[in-house]
């Protein structure tokens, strides 16, 4: 008889891109190699990745460094505006801003994102058929993980906005039959040393 086991869900987002997002910059293919050595200890059954270069290019860096790991392309991890708040869903003091930015966004994204990321909680978020647990890498954008972890934490829909990872940064959450999700690991760049981790934190605030 088939049980529920379950899922750890490692989230990156992909590593530093080109200006014009069509490629990795040489800092992110480091980064994506020395997350990817990082990961050798996890027992990774597979790596997804969205279909955009950027995402495409870290998932195989990645792959590179753990051995025989399947590789998934999925629409479902693409780089979209998941949700759409209406106004008054916003703090009032920001509500103006977030909306206009929002806006500002292709009309495809904001048009095919929800549904997306409804198919994304569907596909890669709580436990699993089988007697096992099973340990899955998404390789993504900022977007998604934000989407999420908001999901993980039973967060309003807007809270994806204002959720940051940095480039190669390290979540992991963890689905266990009959609990609420856990995020056991939150944007963690241990793996990256000071000169790749330039994204992590406004210049400013760079320690």
């Amino acid at each position: 008889m088939t049980g529920t086991a379950t899922r750890y869900l490692y989230l990156t987002r992909h590593g530093e891109a080109s200006p014009d997002e069509s490629e990795l910059t040489d800092t992110g293919r480091r980064q994506a190699v020395l997350l990817g050595e990082r990961l050798r200890r996890a027992p990774l059954t597979a790596v997804h990745h969205g279909p955009l270069p950027r995402a495409a290019q870290t998932a195989q860096l990645i792959r590179e460094q753990l051995g025989d790991v399947p590789l998934h392309v999925s629409d479902e991890a693409g780089d979209y505006l998941p949700y759409l708040p209406q106004r008054h869903e916003l703090p009032p003091e920001s509500a103006d801003a977030m909306v206009a930015r929002l806006a500002g966004f292709p009309a495809e994204e904001r048009e095919q994102g929800p549904e997306l990321a409804r198919a994304a909680l569907a596909r890669f978020t709580g436990p699993v058929d089988g007697d096992e647990p099973r340990h899955e890498l998404l390789v993504t954008h900022n977007f998604l993980v934000g989407w999420l972890v908001r999901a993980a934490l039973d967060a309003p829909n807007w809270r994806w906005m204002g959720l940051y990872h940095a480039n190669a940064a390290l979540t992991v959450i963890r689905y266990e039959p009959g609990r609420p999700a856990s995020v056991l690991l939150y944007n963690d760049t241990g793996h990256l040393p000071a000169e790749l981790r330039r994204d992590a934190f406004p210049p400013d605030l760079r320690i």
